[in-house]
């Protein structure tokens, strides 16, 4: 057996289970469960507890997200725990909404968030973290918290990846004098932490605790949902009505087929699992066929391009639904695609992911997100809420213009793809519109070329967005003459950067090995667990 930072393999018969996340606690914790006796399930839930204190600008209790999970003895479900509209639109009386942009400095340039009371959403993560539990669990949500708390009470090292991310978000993360004095520089407090700072958050941790010994409860009528409602009193729109009527929704997972293998992924109201089955159907007609190498990096990025074309005609740029991804995914719209390659004519998300697979053979594919924040903390609870209604992307017809009491749309797409010989692999990313292209190609390397995981994801990537192709180093040179040909609107990047995705992914071989690697571009992890 090999244990890395980014790499683990090993044998079934001395494992319990393998793990890739974004951060070496968020992995550490849940293979600390797994090697407790807990299964994949329960050991998503307790990275998940260990995400909210180690990557608190990517995941929180205020945040949300989804999982696909292939229970050993079940059918494969989804739960939606993402967040959800309000179910009353924004006022238009005289009282004013707390709602500003800010900007997000990423050194090459700017980006515009708009954050405040006003900016939240209904969180869905506690209900989340309780459904995976209790759904699918086995052991008791108290024990499954133990790592989360302990992490939040000693605190951990700001690790640089999370320190540059809580830079770049500085006017989110210093917006409050509640947010400054947790995140701020206690030696500046106009700047945020510096790597290597321990970060305690000892609110967090008695917030966790309270969850492991009354459970969601508090998070629906509790002081959780007190806390939130009091907040967004003044200038909000999210009341403690939305949080006691929020429910964790269950999907069958979007299933299509691709060179032999099953791949699982995220339904409406997502629209990146619609996209990456648009992709790879495109990829299943080209030349090389149904059993030949993935198409050359070329032919990939018009595949990405057409794939973007027909998100907008079929108008999951609006949002995602099931009309919608079937005319997606129907004939004619294939057809369009395939014409658009024929012819040869022609955002850094605060997301993360966690994938888990035990030796029992239970597969589950996490990915959450808190949006950048909103700036303000849940007083008393030790953290930021969402500012998923001041997310541009997510809000396409303009703000407070969203449907009352519905789920927002995502890009998020945790996957599973599975063989007919019995190997399975979990996988997802973060990146708001990167997830799509960063998964569609590592499972094109996977599944179409037999690449290891970590060769697959360290391999270099691709990005289209209309009609600007974006290339990380490392591509051969006629491929990268043959990019700019066909985009003359392209950028050749000086080196990798999470600007392309973080693709955090395990695999169990027919044979039983484990395999496990974390994306490097975004601090990623991976853990075997053995027994105890």
């Amino acid at each position: 057996m090999t244990a890395e930072s980014g790499r683990a393999t090993g044998r079934r018969e001395t494992i319990r289970g393998a793990v890739a996340a974004g951060h070496p606690e968020t992995a550490a914790a849940a293979a600390e469960v797994l090697a407790d006796g807990g299964n994949a399930f329960d050991a998503v839930v307790a990275g998940l507890a260990a995400s909210v204190v180690v990557e608190p600008a990517l995941s929180s209790l205020g945040g949300g997200g989804f999982l696909v999970a292939h229970p050993v003895n079940g059918r494969p479900l989804v739960l939606d725990f993402f967040a959800q509209t309000p179910a009353r639109a924004a006022p238009y009386d005289q009282r004013p909404l707390d709602f500003r942009p800010v900007l997000a400095d990423f050194g090459t340039t700017t980006q515009e968030f708009h954050v405040g009371r006003a900016a939240a959403a209904v969180p869905g993560m506690i209900p989340g973290m309780c459904a995976i539990q209790r759904d699918l669990g086995r052991l008791p949500l108290a024990r499954l918290l133990e790592p989360g708390i302990r992490l939040a009470r000693d605190g951990v090292p700001l690790a640089a990846l999370q320190a540059h991310i809580h830079t770049v978000i500085a006017p989110i993360l210093l917006h409050t004098a509640e947010a400054r004095a947790v995140f701020g520089d206690p030696a500046d407090p106009a700047r945020t932490q510096p790597a290597g700072h321990r970060l305690r958050l000892p609110a967090l941790a008695d917030t966790l605790d309270l969850l492991g010994r009354e459970g969601e409860r508090i998070a629906r009528d509790g002081p959780v949902a007190e806390a939130i409602a009091a907040l967004c009193a003044d200038g909000g729109l999210l009341t403690g009505a939305d949080c006691q009527r929020y429910r964790v929704l269950r999907h069958a997972p979007l299933d299509r087929g691709f060179r032999g293998a099953r791949v699982l992924t995220n339904p409406p109201p997502s629209s990146g699992g619609a996209l990456i089955a648009f992709g790879l159907a495109l990829v299943e007609d080209e030349p090389a066929g149904e059993s030949g190498p993935p198409p050359d990096p070329a032919t990939l990025a018009r595949i990405m391009r057409a794939t973007g074309l027909a998100r907008d005609e079929s108008g999951l740029t609006w949002g995602a639904d099931d009309a919608r991804v079937e005319a997606l995914l129907a004939e004619p719209m294939l057809a369009r695609g395939r014409a658009a390659l024929a012819g040869r004519a022609h955002k850094a998300g605060g997301t993360t992911h966690l994938s888990v697979l035990d030796a029992e053979g239970n597969a589950a594919a996490c990915t959450v997100s808190n949006g950048e924040g909103c700036g303000h903390m849940v007083p008393g609870c030790g953290f930021m809420l969402n500012n998923m209604l001041g997310e541009e992307d997510l809000n396409p017809a303009g703000f407070f213009r969203w449907a009352p009491d519905t789920r927002v749309s995502s890009m998020m797409a945790p996957t599973l793809a599975e063989r007919p010989d019995g190997t399975v692999m979990a996988l997802g990313s973060g990146g708001s519109n990167r997830i799509r292209t960063a998964l569609l190609q590592v499972l094109c390397r996977v599944l179409a070329a037999d690449e290891p995981l970590v060769d697959a994801i360290a391999a270099p990537r691709l990005h289209v967005e209309r009609d600007h192709l974006d290339l990380e180093p490392g591509f051969a040179a006629a491929d990268v003459r043959a990019c700019a040909e066909a985009f003359p609107d392209h950028r050749v990047w000086p080196e990798p950067s999470m600007f392309y995705g973080g693709v955090h992914a395990v695999a169990r071989q027919a044979d039983g090995t484990f395999e496990a690697a974390g994306d490097p571009r975004r601090g990623g992890a991976a853990r075997l667990a053995e027994p105890s």
